[in-house]
């Protein structure tokens, strides 16, 4: 079953305009559809709707180091708290953290790379408050943080 996740404004890509009202149709680990809400609940009516207080982009790639944690899990957890889904591949140096990573399907990367809203892409979205704070992670269609 899909669920539309959608804020007060969303954005394609973190650099690109916001769309008011808009949403993302996520299915499985893909998401399924990017647009107006109205327009997407249209084509997907039976979808389970998540509204966020916000703005909804492409989740991020945390480019330094992990933050510290007491075991490889919670420091692969807090990254998903900050609203990213993908890690350097520098900064995993252990096979215990790269492990962590490849359960909770974090993307270990060469290098940084550019992230954005696409249908048919893997489901990874991010959204933040106005004050910058992650409010909801979701990583490969599960979603893994939501604040409270």
């Amino acid at each position: 079953m899909e669920t539309i996740h959608t804020a007060d404004a969303v954005r394609v890509t973190w650099d690109s305009d916001p769309v008011k009202n808009g949403a993302v149709v996520v299915g499985r680990d893909r998401i399924g559809a990017v647009g107006k809400l109205d327009d997407v609940r249209e084509a997907f009516p039976k979808a389970r709707v998540r509204s966020w207080p916000g703005t909804l982009g492409p989740a991020r790639v945390h480019e330094g180091p992990l933050p510290d944690a007491p075991s490889p899990r919670e420091r692969v957890h807090a990254v998903l708290k900050l609203g990213a889904v993908a890690v350097l591949e520098e900064y995993v140096d252990s096979a215990e953290l790269r492990s962590a990573a490849e359960r909770n399907d974090v993307v270990v990367l060469p290098s940084g790379r550019r992230t954005a809203l696409v249908p048919t892409g893997r489901a990874d979205l991010a959204v933040f408050d106005e004050a910058g704070e992650c409010v909801a992670t979701v990583c490969a269609g599960r979603l893994v943080h939501r604040r409270r």
